[in-house]
């Protein structure tokens, strides 16, 4: 929804999870492929600056080449995925540890099912506001 700060979260939520969800999904799949480094997704640190740039004092940008000290938009929000190549597992230099990556994959699991819980909710807050009831 337009304006709706809460509902633009979860959507880049939803997003990053499900980038995450991928990411893993190829680690633990080439995890007895020699040579493969595992991949990470991270995004939780440009969210949290987003959702705490109200909080934080902007600086006046008089040329559009400068950078801004605080992210402005969750448009700027972007899942960053990056290749571990430098931690070695195994003597096939893969760093895949099977366990680590199905922990991974369970907790991005749980954090998508309780967005999407979430989204859920704000949907059915949405029909109540307008009136299509419960």
């Amino acid at each position: 929804m337009r304006g709706d700060m809460a509902w633009g979260v979860i959507e880049k939520d939803l997003d990053g999870l499900t980038k995450r969800l991928e990411a893993t999904s190829q680690n633990i799949a080439n995890m007895n492929t020699p040579r493969y480094a595992r991949k990470e997704v991270s995004f939780e640190d440009q969210l949290k600056e987003v959702i705490d740039a109200p909080r934080r004092l902007p600086l006046k940008l008089s040329n559009p080449k400068h950078f801004s000290n605080v992210k402005l938009s969750l448009d700027e929000v972007i899942p960053g995925e990056r290749q571990v190549g430098y931690e070695v597992y195994r003597l096939d230099s893969n760093n895949v540890d099977p366990e680590t990556e199905t922990a991974r994959l369970a907790e991005s699991r749980m954090l998508h099912t309780a967005m999407t819980r979430a989204l859920t909710r704000k949907i059915s807050m949405y029909r109540k506001a307008i009136g299509g009831g419960a």
